[in-house]
């Protein structure tokens, strides 16, 4: 198994990351593309989020 693909496991969310999240989300960027940008799982955006109460764009 590679074990590159979950280095970031479960990591705190830094404060930068958060802004960087609500800037990506405010923009209307599709969840694929923000956990790109951050480099963290769609689950892990999709959760921080929910927490934050932001709302991130369904691709349509």
């Amino acid at each position: 198994m590679s074990g590159d693909r979950f280095e970031r496991h479960r990591q705190p969310w830094r404060p930068d990351e958060i802004q960087k999240l609500h800037t990506l989300a405010k923009k209307g960027m599709a969840l694929k593309a923000i956990a790109k940008a951050l480099t963290r799982s769609e689950e892990s955006v999709k959760e921080r989020a929910k927490l934050d109460g932001l709302s991130i764009a369904k691709l349509r």
